[in-house]
């Protein structure tokens, strides 16, 4: 009958919504990317001032991927919701070196997060060492901006008829 759809195109729209679920679960799972900021940077919480090792070498999924001297920041690119590097930490210059590895889960609400590495080897809770990066703007960009304001002075005035007005 006309009008009325067939079995088999009932069964093809099924289909089509099961595989669309199929694909959205399968992203969630493997979540979306990020990128993770590392600090060796002064942390003062609780009163309470935490300085940095001399020396602190991220390494994410065996690759070297930033060294940082005191006050320094590095990043590193990841996907997925759980994150682990180790750090290779020298206390003092010419020390020796600790290899420690760390895993953390990963917000799903931040793209850009800073972990803070003297608060997470101090043992901190997550809200001390983990933070959203977020971007100010350089001098450059200020100076592109356009200012909006309120004032009408100097604008043309069209009626309901789009017919300029005085």
């Amino acid at each position: 009958m006309k009008g009325q759809p067939d079995k088999k195109r009932i069964l093809i729209r099924i289909a089509a919504i099961i595989v669309v679920a199929a694909v959205a679960a399968a992203m969630f799972v493997i979540g979306r990317g990020h990128t993770v900021y590392f600090d060796n940077k002064v942390l003062e919480y609780n009163g309470k001032e935490y300085k940095g090792p001399y020396s602190i070498e991220v390494q994410v999924d065996g690759e070297k991927v930033a060294k940082l001297k005191d006050g320094e920041r590095g990043m590193a690119p990841t996907m997925g919701q759980n994150f682990s590097m180790d750090l290779i930490i020298k206390e003092e210059k010419g020390g020796e070196e600790k290899k420690l590895r760390a895993a953390l889960p990963l917000p799903y609400s931040m793209d850009g997060i800073i972990i803070n590495l003297p608060a997470l080897l101090n043992g901190l809770p997550e809200d001390a060492y983990m933070s959203e990066f977020i971007p100010t703007p350089s001098d450059e960009e200020l100076e592109d901006e356009e200012v909006v304001t309120d004032e009408i002075e100097g604008l043309m005035n069209f009626g309901e008829d789009g017919e300029q007005q005085e």
